[in-house]
């Protein structure tokens, strides 16, 4: 028992770092490519921000069309990141490119929320695959669960809700910031809201999670 125990913690942790990994590509390394250019090479800080904002870009459409799952969402955050650059570039003015990126967290949070009008809740595909962890019998008490019970259905879109409203507030928070704080503050602290944002829609999507997690564990028991 203890050993299946270690087994199952280990698991948990690789998929942990994996889910965490997008996020620091995404995060991490525009966040030092802007400070390199900015503080190490002189480069201005218009592009600074415009070169550190083309890879988050770029991944947002090259990896789903690597797996051949090129949709809506990530054609839309593209073409946000791109209208952003082009108009920051237009005007010369940086603050256009801080405020470029609150543009995309509103347009994942309302085709989030959208989702869940829809009663297709968005954030369903990774809430999935971290309870179940892979694992054949949770994945067919999911399903089980998915089909028969009003209450799984209610907590699975709660969950995507919540998502949804964490990212509208940070999209909010930024766009208020990047016209009422100077530009190098902004430059870190956008940062900041992102995950910020993230950790708030973890944390309190827990009371989504948590209980459909007991379920899938009570459900994968019974069968």
């Amino acid at each position: 028992m203890q050993l299946d125990t270690s087994h199952t913690r280990d698991s948990r942790g690789r998929h942990t770092l994996r889910s965490l990994r997008p996020l620091a590509i995404d995060i991490g390394i525009p966040l030092g490519t802007y400070y390199l250019l900015r503080d190490g090479l002189s480069a201005s800080l218009w592009l600074s921000l415009a070169i550190s904002s083309v890879g988050p870009a770029i991944r947002s459409v090259v990896g789903p069309a690597r797996n051949h799952e090129l949709n809506l969402l990530a054609a839309l955050i593209l073409l946000v990141n791109v209208a952003g650059i082009v108009v920051s570039f237009l005007t010369g003015d940086p603050r256009a490119m801080i405020a470029k990126d609150s543009l995309v967290s509103s347009v994942i949070a309302i085709v989030i929320l959208g989702s869940v009008v829809a009663r297709r809740p968005l954030m369903t595909a990774g809430l999935k695959v971290y309870l179940t962890r892979g694992m054949p019998e949770r994945t067919a008490a999911w399903d089980r669960l998915k089909a028969r019970s009003a209450t799984f259905g209610r907590l699975e879109l709660l969950y995507s809700s919540i998502w949804g409203t964490a990212l509208l507030a940070e999209c909010a928070a930024r766009l208020i910031g990047a016209y009422s704080l100077p530009v190098t503050t902004m430059a870190w602290l956008g940062t900041v809201l992102t995950l910020g944002a993230i950790g708030l829609a973890i944390m309190i999507g827990g009371v989504a999670a948590a209980p459909m997690a007991h379920m899938i564990e009570t459900e994968s028991a019974a069968s």
